[in-house]
């Protein structure tokens, strides 16, 4: 079992910048990877950011060059920087788990909303 928590949500100005986070706890030397995805009202829900346990990463194209996945073993936390924010980046965004098991885990999501 991983528990995820995240947080560091809000509301942010169009070209402005957030860094949200994810807090893993529970069976943490099991996992494999942690990503970030995010739904915004009537879309489905869409992979923003991945990193795997060997800290390789893969974005959306919608987000390269502008938000930047990293993680602190140390924490067993999971951020996404995220910079020139857009209003179309507006949604919740979710952190996944994946374990090498291959069960995977959901935060409860945090609200990131970009307008003036």
């Amino acid at each position: 079992q991983v528990h995820l928590v995240e947080s560091g949500g809000g509301l942010v100005q169009p070209g402005g910048s957030l860094r949200i986070s994810c807090a893993a706890s529970g069976r943490i030397f099991s996992i494999k990877t942690m990503g970030w995805y995010r739904q915004a009202p009537g879309k489905q829900r869409e992979l923003v950011a991945v990193i795997t346990s060997g800290s390789t990463t893969n974005y959306a194209d919608s987000v390269k060059g502008r938000f930047t996945i990293s993680r602190d073993n140390a924490k067993n936390t999971v951020y996404l920087q995220m910079n020139s924010l857009k209003p179309e980046d507006t949604a919740v965004y979710y952190c996944k788990t994946v374990l090498f098991s291959d069960y995977a885990y959901w935060g409860q999501g945090t609200q990131v909303t970009v307008s003036s």
